[in-house]
């Protein structure tokens, strides 16, 4: 259970660093625009706004890949810590901006979060 867990926790981290691309660096782009279902205009005005969220998935990602790499019980503490913070995230998206970031963030979070709590 706990190389589930890792690798549940790895695909929580890529998931979110890829996030953090999209919104910071190819927001504006057609593949940032599919990302966000905005057009050009929409992508323009909310820019500075996606760049500030994907910063923070990007802390998201660093801090699950700390948690990978940090031995135990700070490595445990640490994937807790973040893992909670992404389905807190993910419930607060998808209740106050699009409910596909339930699915898409936070259901994966929890997963990961479960075989954590599990694996321990």
């Amino acid at each position: 259970m706990p190389l589930t867990a890792d690798i549940l926790v790895a695909l929580v981290a890529l998931l979110h660093a890829y996030i953090m691309v999209m919104e910071m660096f190819l927001w504006q782009k057609s593949t940032g625009r599919r990302f966000s279902g905005f057009d050009a205009k929409m992508a323009r005005d909310t820019a500075a706004m996606a760049a500030n969220q994907g910063l923070y998935n990007g802390f998201l990602a660093a801090g699950l890949v700390w948690g990978l790499i940090a031995d135990d019980p700070t490595g445990f503490r640490v994937r807790v810590f973040f893992l909670s913070c992404v389905v807190i995230a993910g419930v607060y998206g998808a209740a106050t901006a699009n409910r596909r970031i339930l699915f898409a963030q936070a259901l994966p979070g929890a997963l990961a979060l479960s075989a954590v709590l599990v694996s321990q």
